[in-house]
């Protein structure tokens, strides 16, 4: 018997039996929750106006009073942006599970952790998104379902920001907050400079640029940007970003010309952080650099972002203004080297508790 279990004993003794009718409470496993961004449940109008309004409406996205933003929201932007999303994600679509592929990888990285760990037969893997389905309300629910009195949720975020570490953890916590039996909680650190990350996309870039039938003259490595007034309030998205793209080219022997950071995915009129993805390889095309290759250090999973903008849009610009060839590196997703970065944060939170 184990020390836990003669605890567990010793503690019911002196409780002394349970009244009548009381719950059953199931207890003593240990849940590992994967949450990411989240996805709309289709292309259509209304999945996309649904996931916008949640995604939108979120105080740690739009940083703006309700009274001012509100209108604007439910103005124009949700007339008009959930048909042009929707076709941009038309374009990514997993056509084969009817779903987004930030879905059906995130699924897939939740079952390879799952299969990771099934050493223990106390740890149980759920994934859930910030926005759309499924829920990490859900997530939780059929974690404590199981009989998880301790969860620890890994945000599949490398680098820290408001926009997204934080408000993952604020879902967590408000879906707690209506739980009787709260359990208790852990949230993984970000890891923009944890070795195993680094060491997983300088193996990742050397892979894919391997298979190229030329060499870029410049690698970009662009991550989701955020407006200017977030990192002047402290945010310090910025520099987990910039301190990744250092420590990359430190791993690879690059130097500063040849892998450079840009910011994309910017949203509305305010200015956001430079340089801008679309606007630098344009710039770099009309200087005469004829190839270049794109990787995506911020997104854990390949999205919107990256497969459509990316991959398809960032393309365009660059070879309509004059370059050769481009190519787009794939995210971690569930790949050996991806699924090593979240096996060996997740059991490094699980320290003391298995």
């Amino acid at each position: 018997m184990n020390f836990r279990a003669a605890l567990d004993m010793k503690t019911a003794k002196a409780i002394g039996p349970l009244p009548d009718g009381h719950p059953k409470v199931k207890q003593d496993r240990i849940g590992v929750l994967l949450v990411n961004l989240g996805t709309p449940d289709g292309t259509d109008y209304k999945s996309m106006w649904r996931y916008l309004r949640e995604f939108l409406s979120d105080p740690r996205v739009i940083e703006m009073n309700k009274v001012l933003w509100y209108p604007i929201l439910y103005g124009a932007v949700l007339t008009t942006r959930p048909s042009k999303s929707g076709a941009n994600y038309a374009k990514i679509w997993n056509r084969e599970k009817d779903e987004s592929p930030l879905r059906t990888i995130t699924r897939a990285q939740a079952e390879k952790l799952a299969a990771a760990l099934a050493d223990d037969h106390r740890l149980v893997v759920e994934w859930g998104m910030r926005y759309g389905n499924p829920s990490i309300a859900g997530a939780v629910d059929s974690l404590m379902a199981q009989g998880c009195d301790r969860i620890v949720m890994l945000p599949l975020y490398p680098q820290f920001s408001a926009t997204t570490t934080a408000t993952a953890n604020d879902q967590l916590y408000r879906a707690l907050m209506k739980i009787r039996n709260m359990p208790t909680v852990r949230s993984v650190p970000p890891y923009y400079d944890e070795p195993v990350y680094i060491d997983a996309l300088a193996r990742s870039i050397e892979t894919h640029l391997s298979k190229l039938d030329f060499e870029p003259e410049v690698v970009i490595a662009s991550y989701h940007g955020i407006p200017k007034v977030y990192f002047e309030r402290g945010d310090p998205y910025h520099c987990h970003c910039q301190k990744t793209t250092r420590l990359l080219r430190e791993r690879l022997g690059w130097d500063e010309n040849k892998l450079i950071t840009c910011f994309q995915s910017r949203f509305g009129a305010q200015e956001w952080l430079q340089p801008y993805a679309d606007k630098t390889v344009e710039k770099l095309a009309r200087e005469g650099v004829k190839s270049i290759a794109v990787l995506n250090p911020g997104f854990s999973a390949d999205c919107i972002e990256t497969l459509e903008e990316i991959a398809q849009e960032a393309a365009e610009i660059f070879k309509h203004a004059g370059g050769e060839n481009f190519a787009h590196i794939p995210c971690l997703n569930d790949s050996e080297d991806g699924m090593l970065v979240i096996e060996t944060l997740v059991r490094r939170e699980l320290s003391g508790w298995i």
